[in-house]
């Protein structure tokens, strides 16, 4: 057995040492699994201390947002009611605003309608003026596409003037001359002279046909045309009513347009110069009414002259009439003188007792009672003051 155990004592060691081996590396084994353990159980202790520590800051965090979102949310439901109030505000404001602006222009929407509606039926009143007048051209025209018409109507306005500027007896219409023409107008001037005649044909068809002519050649045409109309018509004018000894030297050719004459004078001057030589006249009727005018003043002029003596005899009346009242005049002259030579003697006298009056006023008399020194004294004075009283009495006296 001790051999045996001798024998094994190797492998017995080489076994022990296996197994010690083998239990150290399960102790090694377990002290590192331990370890290990202990190890992750330190490092879950410290995660979850880490994590509560995180999660209590995750609370207060959460606590402060709770109370700032609860600040806010005030702040914000504050500015919520100002904003709500000051858009409330805003809104009533330009709510009146409006409102008075809407009323405004309302008002002057209505006041513009209303000028709008007075305008509106003046301008229904000027058109109907216009129609008026559009019918009275159209009439007119009428009256001038005729020859007889137009000379009617010549012959009217001339007369109208005529009758308008000069009393009756003064003019004659269509009177018969001599030769057994009848002129439209005679005019009796003053001072026995013989009459003046006016003549209102005028030679319109050709003025008319100028006047329409749009082409050149065709208004040259019709410009040479209406000069001789005019130039041929004034010949007659001259060959018919200028009759020597029994009309004046000189006639009128009316012409019933301004606008016409002065377009005879800018464009037909060398018509009207021969006219001129031919001792006739041109005239519009403005000139016509100047002329009558002038005749009017020298029939006034005539008619005065003609009571002349009547006018000497009412004067010589009237002298006499002067010179009594200027006698008359000088009499209560001196009535007056001799009053006031009078009244200054009366104002000399009633000086002179003025002035009395206020010397005897200016006088003081001695007053009685009196004694001592200071009777003695007033005594002096009222000496002194006597003298000068009888001074001014003796100077009274002298007077």
């Amino acid at each position: 057995m001790t051999q045996l155990s001798q024998l094994l004592l190797p492998e017995n060691r080489i076994l022990t040492g296996l197994v010690c081996a083998i239990l150290l590396g399960l102790l090694l084994a377990m002290v590192l699994v331990v370890s290990g353990n202990r190890r992750r159980q330190r490092e879950a202790e410290e995660r979850a201390a880490e994590a509560d520590l995180r999660l209590s800051e995750l609370v207060r965090l959460q606590a402060e947002m709770q109370g700032r979102l609860s600040v806010m949310a005030e702040g914000l439901s504050s500015r919520q009611s100002e904003l709500n109030q000051a858009v409330s505000q805003r809104l009533d404001g330009m709510t009146h605003r409006i409102g008075a602006s809407i009323a405004e222009q309302t008002k002057s929407t209505h006041e513009n309608l209303r000028r709008l509606q007075e305008r509106l039926a003046v301008i229904d009143a000027a058109q109907n003026n216009i129609q008026t007048l559009a019918k009275d051209v159209v009439g007119l025209q009428a009256i001038l596409s005729n020859k007889q018409t137009r000379g009617a109507f010549g012959q009217g306005r001339m007369e109208a003037i005529v009758a308008d500027g000069l009393p009756q007896g003064a003019f004659s219409f269509q009177s018969t001359l001599s030769n057994g023409l009848r002129p439209d107008c005679t005019i009796r001037m003053p001072n026995g002279a013989p009459p003046l005649v006016i003549d209102a044909k005028f030679p319109l068809e050709a003025w008319n046909a100028h006047r329409e002519a749009a082409a050149p050649d065709a208004r040259k045409v019709a410009g040479q045309q209406f000069r001789r109309d005019l130039e041929g018509h004034v010949r007659d004018i001259a060959e018919k009513y200028l009759i020597p000894g029994e009309t004046q030297d000189m006639a009128f050719l009316f012409v019933p347009s301004e606008s016409i004459f002065a377009d005879i004078h800018e464009h037909f001057e060398a018509s009207v110069q021969k006219a001129q030589r031919a001792r006739v006249v041109i005239v519009s009727p403005s000139l016509l009414m100047l002329s009558i005018q002038v005749i009017q003043a020298v029939l006034k002029d005539q008619s005065m002259r003609e009571q002349a003596h009547l006018i000497q005899s009412e004067v010589a009346l009237l002298m006499e009439d002067l010179g009594r009242l200027d006698d008359r005049t000088r009499k209560l002259q001196a009535h007056f003188l001799s009053a006031q030579k009078d009244v200054e003697q009366i104002l000399t006298s009633s000086e002179k007792l003025t002035r009395r009056g206020a010397r005897i006023e200016a006088l003081e008399l001695e007053v009685p009672g009196a004694g001592g020194a200071a009777a003695e004294k007033t005594e002096a004075v009222k000496a002194v003051e006597s003298r000068t009283g009888l001074l001014k009495l003796r100077v009274v006296d002298d007077e």
